[in-house]
């Protein structure tokens, strides 16, 4: 008799830890699951902004004869930016990532400064509309971001605290790196207005 009682009570011991792997398992899932779902997110908002500086470009092209390699720089850029694939669980392509779309946002700013110089630019409608739309949609990249990040946090806390770190590791889920700000972001911008 004590023989299957010691039988039932390893048995249900078995099943418990079962369950339990079940549960930390499906739960990795769900995190995982919702960090790729954060970074398309991420994504959709970056392609957004390709589009709308597509738009731009053929909108101050049709307007103006202007300096053609800013026009090259931002376009060598945009390809740049659109021909990165990323995983999100390593961070060096993750920073190549953020790299090249540094580089669109800042050939883009040198551009709309030639923009300065064409003040009939300025007045288009197209033009008037994408100075509205990009606005909302670096507020959204910057959202999405923050939602990315939210989410890797969660992520990276289930899958380094135990026991879950136990089925992680055995199941290949590891830390995902955060998304970080542009190099030199953290620096006040200099502002220097030499008005006359």
């Amino acid at each position: 008799m004590k023989s299957r009682t010691g039988l039932y009570v390893i048995l249900a011991v078995v099943v418990l830890l079962f369950f339990w792997g079940c549960g930390a398992y499906n739960g990795l899932i769900g995190v995982d699951q919702q960090v790729k779902a954060k970074w398309g997110d991420v994504e959709t908002n970056y392609q957004r902004r390709t589009d709308l500086y597509t738009s731009v470009i053929k909108t101050i092209s049709a307007s103006a004869n202007f300096e053609k390699s800013v026009l090259t720089e931002v376009v060598a850029a945009r390809a740049k930016a659109t021909s990165i694939n990323v995983n999100i669980s390593d961070p060096k392509s993750l920073e190549a990532y953020q790299q090249a779309q540094a580089g669109l946002q800042s050939s883009f700013s040198k551009l709309l400064a030639v923009v300065e110089r064409y003040p009939d630019i300025k007045t288009t409608k197209a033009f008037q509309d994408f100075q509205a739309q990009i606005e909302g949609t670096e507020n959204r990249i910057n959202v999405a971001r923050k939602d990315y990040n939210a989410a890797v946090q969660g992520y990276n806390l289930k899958v380094k605290t135990f026991p879950n770190n136990i089925f992680a590791g055995a199941f290949g889920y590891h830390e995902k790196p955060f998304y970080k700000s542009d190099p030199g972001s953290e620096k006040v911008p200099d502002m220097n207005f030499d008005i006359k």
